[in-house]
């Protein structure tokens, strides 16, 4: 097949005819497909329904009615659960509300206001000129992006690998610039390129020199068992940190919002002893503890960290179709036509498609406007400008299999499109 980048300017004119009589078709439609977040349908929800009628008890294993006030950190059950499931001291260990999201922006709201292990709070260096600055693997979550931009903390993008952040990068500018206080990841099937972070890649993060003491990795380990068509193993990163006398150095996050229900999950906080310490402290100005009856809920419905995994295969048998779907419409649309790239990822929620340089927004509005919401061209980047204009994030959870069928068929028509247009105007 030949490549649509060789045509003639008279092949590209007449194909730029086809392809409009087509999307002036599915104007017509009238449709409202929305592929713009990572959402479980209905479908996988409905998998967790039997959490609902949960919990039978109202008393956690040390006696504490969970109906009441207290236990800051967490009952005791569902830190085990969490500790036996991810290889987690639960000491190491805070059980949050339901939000990993939150965790987060607490998480990085408390070094900004406070400080930690006596450095000087993050919003003074503002004071002085200098705001502190964050490393920004990308294409990324931009929920994590939006975070810094709110805290008024400048962002750095460093681009990703096949085995995670550009080290060598990282380690360049973590080692020379105080004022860079630390790195966003998302390790195992990452959002949205599904980029699993190598052995050798984690132990750099957890050992390499930086120039700010207070350097901190916030470890956004949200997929971390989401495997959709093979399990990828991940390196613990807090048992590597300890080889290093790091520990303090990681903030781990984890939640199962993509797991039973997002708005009533459970979302925990890891990290060494001495953070945890001064953690709990500041939450104790804060709360006076989480929603423990749902805390018991998941204990028991999962038991054991066999329940949570055979929950996570059901639930992978209902994304694998969509995922499968999504990779056969760009296989048969865009294959062999030089317009567009994409991974395939082995877990996660998201699938990364890179257009020809200029084109994603292009191509986003073009469906939008012929009725497929999709996550705004630009948005995997800090500040939403991805400076080439390529990557569009597909998420493919929440519409059924025939909604996604079509969105995927205008989103590669729209492809085309754009891409048909910019190659005309070069």
């Amino acid at each position: 097949m030949k490549s649509i980048t060789d045509y003639t300017k008279d092949e590209l004119l007449a194909y730029q005819e086809s392809l409009q009589k087509e999307y002036e078709g599915y104007k017509e439609k009238g449709l409202k497909l929305d592929m713009s977040r990572g959402k479980p349908a209905s479908s996988q929800l409905d998998l967790s329904n039997e959490l609902l009628k949960k919990p039978e008890g109202l008393y956690s294993e040390n006696g504490l009615d969970v109906r009441n006030y207290g236990v800051l950190d967490g009952i005791p059950e569902c830190k085990k659960l969490f500790s036996d499931l991810l290889d987690i001291d639960a000491a190491q260990m805070i059980i949050g509300g339901n939000s990993s999201l939150n965790l987060m922006y607490d998480a990085m709201a408390r070094l900004c206001l406070f400080g930690t292990q006596g450095e000087k709070p993050w919003k003074a260096y503002d004071l002085e000129g200098t705001p502190v600055k964050f490393l920004c693997p990308s294409p990324g979550y931009d929920r994590h992006f939006t975070i810094c931009e709110a805290l008024g903390i400048e962002m750095i993008t460093v681009p990703l690998t096949e085995n995670g952040p550009d080290m060598d990068i990282v380690e360049e500018l973590a080692s020379k610039d105080p004022l860079i206080k630390g790195i966003w990841c998302v390790p195992l099937h990452s959002n949205p390129e599904g980029i699993c972070y190598s052995d050798e890649t984690v132990d750099r993060l957890v050992s390499m020199k930086t120039a700010a003491k207070d350097f901190r990795i916030f470890w956004d380990n949200a997929y971390g068992i989401h495997h959709i068509y093979e399990e990828v193993s991940l390196k613990n990163i807090l048992e590597a940190a300890r080889t290093y006398n790091n520990e303090d150095r990681v903030l781990y996050f984890f939640s199962t919002s993509k797991i039973t229900f997002p708005g009533s999950g459970v979302a925990l906080l890891a990290s060494g002893l001495e953070n945890i310490k001064e953690i709990k402290k500041h939450m104790s100005a804060q709360t006076i503890g989480h929603d423990k009856i749902n805390q018991l809920r998941h204990v028991e419905y999962f038991k054991n960290p066999e329940g949570v995994k055979n929950h996570m295969k059901l639930l992978a048998e209902e994304l694998r179709p969509k995922f499968d779907m999504v990779t056969s419409k760009l296989e048969e649309h865009l294959s062999g036509t030089g317009l567009a790239t994409w991974r395939s990822p082995k877990g996660g929620y998201f699938v990364s498609v890179n257009t020809l340089p200029g084109c994603a927004k292009e191509a986003v509005r073009l469906a939008k406007e012929a009725g497929v919401t999709l996550t705004g061209a630009g948005a995997t980047y800090p500040y939403g400008n991805d400076p080439e204009d390529r990557n569009i994030r597909i998420a493919p959870s929440y519409p059924v299999l025939d909604e996604l069928e079509a969105a995927m068929d205008i989103f590669c028509l729209c492809v085309k499109l754009a891409s048909t247009k910019a190659l005309l105007n070069k």
